[in-house]
């Protein structure tokens, strides 16, 4: 399994006998996994949703968005939940260049990708049992 460090992006290889939330990145030593959703930016984004073998859920928001706000508590403590899923955050504002690329036309928009492919997306904030039953339909595409 590979999986991209959440602190340098560094792509590490994790042997099958081991799991990847123990990992330690091989090059800046830290932990390659989170289970806080990662800030992605122009820079960092196509890397970290390609180069992961993990799914990886993206959250596009902005600091003036209210629904955005309400619902980054849920996104995150759902993050803490799942260690069979990445999860990252894009600030709209920012990286300006990735969310022209992916079409975000409101927010919050959350797209759920698999190496770098989007399998899904949903607009709008959402509570915590509609975010679960999101990612279970996501999942459920592919199996």
């Amino acid at each position: 399994m590979h999986i991209v460090c959440s602190h340098c992006l560094a792509i590490n290889r994790i042997p099958e006998d081991k799991s990847h939330t123990q990992a330690k990145c091989g090059k800046c030593q830290q932990a390659a996994y989170s289970s806080s959703p990662v800030e992605l930016t122009d820079a960092s984004f196509y890397r970290y949703i390609e180069k992961n073998d993990l799914p990886v859920i993206v959250d596009f928001w902005a600091s003036w968005c209210g629904p955005c706000k309400a619902m980054a508590p849920v996104f995150n403590a759902i993050a803490k939940q799942s260690e069979e899923l990445l999860f990252a955050k894009v600030n709209t504002e920012q990286a300006q260049q990735v969310s022209a690329d992916a079409s975000i036309r409101s927010i919050p928009t959350l797209i759920f990708f698999l190496h770098g492919k989007e399998i899904d997306r949903v607009s709008g904030g959402l509570s915590e049992s509609q975010l679960k039953n999101w990612i279970m339909q996501c999942l459920q595409k592919l199996a």
